[in-house]
């Protein structure tokens, strides 16, 4: 593992009425230090930034070198944002599993989506799942002494030759004296298990979730949830790999196999510990868990629950915001991944029952990615032309902001929301959220 030199932290935005806009800090300028010390990335400006005492070394957009001292209550944040949580680059990863998503892209697309994060610090800030088959001593001991903790890990399996053939990576057998490593130092972590049918499934899948769950005891386990994702595949992957796409019988095995081993962890720990994504559902067919299930919905980032989230969120917000009828009849195309169709059929109930509006579901496949099966936030721009194209579109489309790249317009096969809208010549309006969609559905006109 490598990392670029560190480069100063480049200021994005200065939060009004904060302390860093009362001294004069502009988005533009360079955090260089706080108290002498460069800092790596976020971590280090929170951790250092916690001090009452601050001297920081600033590079202005001029170019120009300022030292400012600072004196502040302990804990008072400044007010900076950043343009990247990283200032000295992203830890690549050095695995090879057959499965990764960087990995089953067509090429020629924008360069991040070709970059593959296997970073602690990102784990730690964002929650991304990290393998711990790259870290260096120096990365380690600032685990520990940061107390960096809970991290987000990539188990796949305990077992050493299964995970070493999983992530084609001889480093990947260690996985258990790193559980033991963070339990010494009762630091925590959420793990993750990507099933893929005939290499760790089965006996290997039993063995895995039994193993984790040996280290969820005591005050503070070690291992405070695992998920269980199932394999996602796209057409675009190598045409060596031995990955087999997840049947409707075997996430109907899957669930069976992890529902059983959820009443032994129920009963031993009086919580489910292990849980199943909710595509394991929708490829099986068969009802999503009730609510209660979900405890306080640890795994919700690994879309465990977030369908059941998003549906009673959405009731609570119907509730709230839906009037008996709009002014001017308005009808409008919400566009999903088939995965969700029945599940939110009884949304689009929920929203046709205002007089006047008429909300009408389009749930798409991915051509694209070449899945029959499709979650929306793998939906590309070429998914919605081709399948949209020359229908009725009422007034415009809800679009999920889940299919575009994080604060931008782009779709992940590079189209742009406004190349999409003229080609299908129709307004189409992004929304983040279910407060954002109902809004936007009592707006247009």
């Amino acid at each position: 593992m490598t990392h670029s030199s560190i480069r100063p932290a480049k200021i994005s935005f200065v939060i009004p009425n904060s302390i860093a806009q009362e001294i004069g800090f502009e988005a533009g300028d360079s955090l260089v230090s706080i108290n002498g010390v460069k800092l790596r990335d976020l971590i280090d400006y929170q951790f250092l930034c916690a001090d009452e005492f601050l001297e920081l070394e600033v590079v202005d957009t001029k170019g120009k070198t300022h030292h400012v001292d600072i004196e502040k209550d302990y804990d008072d944040d400044l007010g900076l944002e950043f343009e990247t949580a990283l200032f000295d680059g992203l830890i690549q990863c050095n695995n090879h599993c057959p499965f990764c998503f960087i990995d089953q892209q067509p090429p020629g697309k924008r360069d991040s989506l070709y970059l593959k994060d296997d970073d602690y610090r990102l784990s730690f800030l964002y929650g991304s799942y990290l393998t711990l088959t790259n870290l260096s001593s120096k990365e380690w001991e600032r685990i520990e002494k940061m107390r960096l903790s809970p991290l987000y890990v990539s188990v796949h399996a305990t077992e050493p030759e299964v995970r070493i053939h999983l992530l084609k990576n001889t480093r990947a057998g260690q996985i258990i004296e790193q559980f033991k490593w963070f339990q010494e130092r009762q630091l925590q972590i959420h793990a993750q298990v990507v099933v893929c049918p005939g290499i760790n499934d089965g006996i290997h899948l039993e063995k895995t979730l039994t193993d984790l769950a040996s280290f969820h005891q005591g005050d503070i386990p070690t291992i405070i949830s695992a998920a269980v994702v199932p394999v996602g595949l796209t057409r675009f992957r190598p045409s060596e790999d031995e990955l087999i796409p997840v049947t409707k019988s075997k996430a109907r095995e899957v669930i069976k196999q992890v529902q059983s081993l959820q009443k032994e962890f129920s009963h031993k720990f009086n919580s489910n510990f292990a849980w199943l994504a909710d595509e394991w559902f929708l490829i099986g067919q068969e009802e999503l868990p009730p609510e209660s299930h979900y405890e306080d919905y640890p795994q919700i980032g690994n879309g465990v629950g977030s369908i059941c989230q998003f549906l009673k969120e959405f009731e609570t917000t119907a509730k709230r915001l839906l009037p008996a009828k709009v002014e001017v009849p308005v009808t409008l195309t919400w566009v999903v991944g088939n995965a969700v169709e029945k599940a939110f059929q009884s949304l689009v109930k929920q929203l046709n029952k205002v007089d006047g509006l008429t909300i009408n579901l389009e749930a798409l496949q991915s051509h694209y990615w070449g899945q029959e099966t499709t979650v929306t936030g793998l939906l590309t721009g070429e998914d919605l032309l081709t399948q949209l194209q020359g229908k009725d579109l009422g007034n415009g489309i809800l679009l999920p902001s889940i299919m575009l790249k994080h604060n931008d317009t782009c779709f992940l096969d590079d189209m742009t929301v406004e190349d999409l809208g003229k080609q299908l010549d129709i307004g189409i309006f992004p929304v983040t959220g279910i407060e954002e969609l109902i809004q936007t559905c009592l707006k247009v006109k």
